[in-house]
């Protein structure tokens, strides 16, 4: 079938498809959730290694030409992996989750991902191709010009590690970017957090400034918690001088655990 713009598609190629499944590693009694299998390069290598699989895919079209393809232990589910309900695969936890995802959508579906397991637990890893600069931020130390929101919150509640990276003739279409494979093993929080939301809203509003200094940065969601920049910065043992993009995990929750308390 031929890929639709309209949802990203590119397909793997087969040699590459199986340097994924290796990537990947299933075992026989491994319970998938496979985000976009398209055509099935990966759904119909991944399959036959493990107990079930749960494919979901937005394209109606692909569902169709794919589910008569499929084993007795897999299924496709027609929807938007974004709009689908984790909590309806009570049975199946805990599964892992693997995918080659849009580059439109890549973001939002981590951050998807993080949410569930954060609520629900039960993911053990996933396994994701997604474009590579997309990777470099996941992946991204403080101090460097890809660490932000995205490293932030991948880090916290996950180890992050590349696995993969493939050249666009990987795929079919070839792409304009490159890609690469990112393994996410989801495990409790890194560090200890008063308040989880709140520290989230924080990193966020300070990161939309990421390029002012800490004192700047931090005003508006000081000023919305009714407590000064400054103050807060002093009691968490921070030079107001600094940036966003230098704090160590460590350092930010303590920020937050600051405005949490107070």
């Amino acid at each position: 079938m031929r890929p639709k713009k309209k949802y990203g598609q590119h397909f793997l190629e087969a040699a590459w498809a199986d340097k994924l499944v290796a990537a990947i590693d299933p075992q026989p009694g491994d319970r998938f959730v496979e985000i976009g299998p398209g055509q099935g390069a990966l759904t119909l290598r991944l399959a036959p290694c493990v107990s079930r699989l749960t494919a979901v895919e937005l394209d109606s079209d692909m569902v169709a030409a794919l589910q008569p393809r499929l084993p007795a232990n897999a299924i496709v589910v027609h929807g938007d992996f974004l709009e689908f309900d984790l909590s309806s695969l009570a049975a199946e936890r805990p599964f892992r989750v693997a995918g080659n995802l849009p580059y439109n959508v890549s973001s939002p579906i981590l951050f998807a991902l993080i949410d569930a397991h954060r609520t629900m637990g039960g993911i053990v890893d996933a396994t994701l191709m997604v474009q590579r600069e997309v990777a470099d931020r996941m992946a991204a130390s403080p101090g460097t010009g890809d660490y932000g929101v995205l490293s932030i919150f991948m880090q916290l509640h996950a180890e992050v590690r590349r696995v993969l990276t493939l050249p666009p003739g990987a795929f079919r279409p070839v792409p304009k970017v490159r890609s690469a494979v990112i393994n996410l093993r989801f495990r409790p929080p890194a560090i200890a957090l008063a308040d989880e939301l709140a520290f989230e809203a924080m990193v966020r509003t300070m990161f939309m400034q990421r390029r002012k200094t800490l004192l700047n940065a931090l005003g508006p969601y000081a000023t919305s918690r009714h407590r000064d920049p400054g103050a807060a910065l002093d009691a968490a043992g921070i030079d107001r001088s600094r940036r966003p993009e230098t704090l160590q995990l460590t350092e930010l929750a303590r920020l937050a655990d600051y405005f949490a308390s107070a």
